[in-house]
């Protein structure tokens, strides 16, 4: 039976946390859901489903048949009473590429993705709508629109997004099977030991702080980071490149935590006054009061559904990291 202790709360947002045990994989996601939170009612789950309320980490799912599998954790928005239909507004994008398809977009620090409780403008959604008018994906629900993937509120870079319903389902499947090329920069306290290599451990909810993914030996969902050092600032910080093979919540954040490389600014993960032991004096207060977390999306790779070409983006820094990484050349070894 389902544990009301996975209700949670963040950012203003209300969703439950589903895991799949041995016995419940290759179920139907509209029956484990109906399985796992009695409280609501088929008709309810079809229309989290359509709505765009239903996500396996950053992956949206949409599809009632759509089959569960053993450790993968469900997130399952909890909707306001009425959803409002988000409204176009006029807000400039830096538009990678565009065609009748997909449109692929390099994403502000400090922009939401979607519209969700507390959060209903000035969103990737409210822009979209405006710049593509009708055009957009029906399978995200009235909220969602064309969003097959999220990043972060507070990280920036590449992400697709789909303008019609075949081309959401085929980049969808992309992203389950892994099969998309991801390449992420995040500026970090202290230096990896490796410099390179590849950290896979499994992620789920903490069991002591509900906000946060952490790394557990038993169970949640298989997630695999490779990573390389491409800059040593002293040891007190470091530049990171990191190739994601699964794309889970939090994965780079918690997996280079794990190895001692806290992002800077990462208010969740980070305490800067015990990871800026090695910085200069004259650089560890701007460092410290970095505004968010130093996570830029760089890069993007996949097969586009209608034409089955290989297409790939790239984002150079916004002008915040390329700061903080100019500071930090200072102290470059």
């Amino acid at each position: 039976m389902f544990n009301m202790t996975n209700l949670i709360e963040e950012n203003n947002n209300f969703f439950y946390t589903a895991p799949v045990s041995k016995e419940q994989a290759r179920t139907r996601i509209d029956k484990f859901i109906a399985d796992s939170i009695p409280q609501f009612s088929r008709a309810q789950i079809q229309r989290l489903l359509e709505s765009g309320c239903v996500f396996a980490d950053d992956l949206l799912i949409t599809d009632k048949n759509f089959k569960t599998r053993e450790g993968d954790i469900y997130q399952i928005i909890v909707p306001e009473p009425e959803e409002a239909t988000p409204v176009a507004q006029n807000i400039p994008l830096d538009i990678l590429y565009e065609d009748e398809d997909l449109v692929v977009v390099n994403k502000p620090a400090g922009m939401t993705v979607h519209p969700a409780a507390g959060c209903s403008s000035d969103t990737l959604v409210n822009a979209l709508l405006y710049h593509c008018k009708e055009s957009l994906s029906g399978i995200g629900g009235v909220a969602r629109p064309g969003i097959v993937h999220r990043i972060d509120r507070n990280t920036s870079g590449v992400l697709v997004v789909a303008k019609n319903d075949i081309t959401h389902r085929g980049l969808a499947e992309q992203f389950f099977v892994h099969s998309i090329e991801r390449t992420y920069y995040a500026v970090v306290y202290n230096v990896a030991n490796p410099l390179s290599g590849t950290i896979e451990a499994n992620l789920a909810r903490s069991p002591y702080d509900r906000k946060k993914m952490a790394i557990i030996k038993t169970g949640g969902k298989t997630a695999i980071t490779h990573y390389q050092t491409i800059e040593n600032y002293k040891n007190a910080a470091s530049l990171i490149k990191c190739n994601l093979e699964t794309g889970r919540t939090h994965q780079i954040r918690v997996h280079l935590s794990s190895i001692g490389c806290h992002l800077i600014g990462d208010d969740v993960y980070a305490q800067p006054h015990k990871n800026s032991i090695l910085l200069p004096v004259e650089i560890k207060k701007y460092v410290n009061s970095f505004p968010r977390q130093a996570l830029h999306a760089f890069s993007l790779g996949f097969i586009h559904p209608k034409t089955g070409k290989k297409l790939y983006f790239e984002a150079d820094y916004p002008s915040d990291m390329k700061e903080l990484i100019n500071k930090l050349r200072e102290y470059r070894l």
